[in-house]
């Protein structure tokens, strides 16, 4: 049997947290203590706030109880002038004190690095920093995998982005991160808010299994142990004797999902589907490299498990 890692018993729990949203320390609408206090009532345990190109290490709002995760937005444009492209990166580190290499309030010019391998640099230097990474809403930048597939050390990209769903209708950012896994590369998918307002912030998330606490919420990410969602819930997510199965919360459709055809669904209009099993290896396509299966519940709210490579 192989089990997901989020779905593997390591006496944790799941928290709910976001990773990429904007206050008015940059082009956000909300000032960060409002920022806070409203993930808080919508049950948020920890989250990020990553301004553009500004890092933050600071609570601004400690009596709501929740963990501030440090980290910025950076961006950098590719094209702009007849047309537009560009990477931004989400980079989330460690305390000060446990070694990040970034300062509170540190200011970065926005980038204008032409390719990927000519901003591979600037990721080298988060990582020595000891910050992870992660590549952000690619449909939106108009960067499809070919733009950014060489990129070296992002242990994440972001599949679901509120802000780039709602305003901008760019809401199939997984189709890109499958072009990742075919290639045999292990980015794990997060859903984000990317919200510079209210009705963005809290739309997307991760639950990730760990202790409330910033090393244990970095090492969790960066193993693997989540998934993402924008409202169900799943329970379990595993492959054994040739099956792919899942259980989670009452939903419309269940998707089995690769970089091969065919992509297979299970619906029940009704919205009751609480389990599935996927024969992924006799049946007349063959046998999948990787499996991940996202759901999608009666109201159009999704969530999506992490890949399973076999």
């Amino acid at each position: 049997m192989k089990r997901q890692q989020a779905f593997t018993e390591n006496g944790k729990k799941f928290l709910k947290g976001g990773l990429h949203c904007h206050t008015t320390r940059s082009d956000g609408k909300l000032t960060p203590e409002e920022t806070i206090r409203y993930a808080a009532s919508q049950g948020y345990d920890f989250m990020a706030l990553t301004d553009h190109q500004i890092y933050n290490f600071i609570n601004y709002a400690p009596e709501t109880g929740m963990l501030i995760i440090p980290g910025m937005e950076y961006g950098n444009d590719l094209v702009k002038g007849n047309g537009f492209r560009c990477f931004h990166t989400v980079c989330l580190g460690p305390s000060k004190e446990d070694g990040n290499g970034f300062e509170q309030d540190q200011r970065f010019e926005w980038g204008t690095e032409p390719t990927s391998e000519k901003y591979q640099p600037w990721l080298d230097a988060a990582h020595e920093k000891k910050n992870l990474t992660i590549l952000c809403h690619p449909i939106w930048s108009q960067t499809s995998a070919k733009y950014f597939e060489t990129q070296q050390g992002n242990f994440a990209m972001e599949i679901w982005n509120s802000g780039s769903a709602i305003y901008g209708d760019c809401d199939d950012d997984a189709a890109y991160w499958d072009e990742i896994l075919g290639q045999g590369k292990l980015w794990y998918g997060v859903a984000t808010d990317d919200a510079h307002e209210t009705e963005t912030l809290c739309k997307g998330w991760v639950m990730v299994k760990a202790d409330k606490e910033i090393n244990s919420i970095l090492s969790a990410l960066e193993k693997g142990e989540f998934y993402s969602s924008c409202g169900p819930e799943i329970y379990d997510f595993y492959v054994d004797s040739g099956k792919a199965v899942i259980d989670c919360s009452p939903v419309s459709r269940i998707r089995l999902q690769s970089d091969m055809h065919p992509n297979r669904v299970i619906i029940d209009e009704n919205g009751k589907l609480t389990h599935a099993e996927f024969d992924i290896v006799n049946f007349w396509a063959g046998a999948y490299d990787y499996v991940r299966i996202s759901i999608v519940d009666e109201n159009g709210k999704k969530a999506w498990t992490n890949p399973i490579f076999l």
